[in-house]
């Protein structure tokens, strides 16, 4: 653990008013009861980055989709869902979005802008 980890573990501890071996054995206890949580909370950035550059080829592939739905439907083709499917590939493009800038916002120590 270095200083800068190591203040912000001892700043926690006070902020709820423990001592920092209760404080440590809280914060295990809560982790080991819920492991899911734990793996992904603690993943690398690297993890993280490589989910993002994920989910944003995915978009892509979206994107070449709506390509081939707008020709069918410039070729006659009706299309029933399509309001349905944008709005839902438009609120994953806006969650994309907002985790990337969450993601800048926590590597520069600061709230998403």
């Amino acid at each position: 653990m270095n200083d800068a980890e190591y203040k912000r573990f001892t700043d926690a501890a006070v902020q709820c008013q423990m001592t920092n071996a209760a404080f440590l054995a809280y914060a295990v206890d809560k982790a080991a009861r819920d492991l899911t949580r734990t793996a992904a909370e603690i993943a690398t950035e690297r993890e993280v980055i490589d989910e993002v550059f994920a989910a944003r080829r995915h978009l892509g592939r979206i994107h070449g989709l709506f390509n081939q739905v707008a020709k069918a439907l410039n070729s006659g083709a009706d299309a029933p869902h399509l309001d349905a499917t944008a709005q839902a590939v438009l609120s994953a493009a806006r969650r994309m979005e907002e985790a990337a800038d969450a993601l800048l916002a926590h590597r520069d120590g600061g709230a998403p802008a």
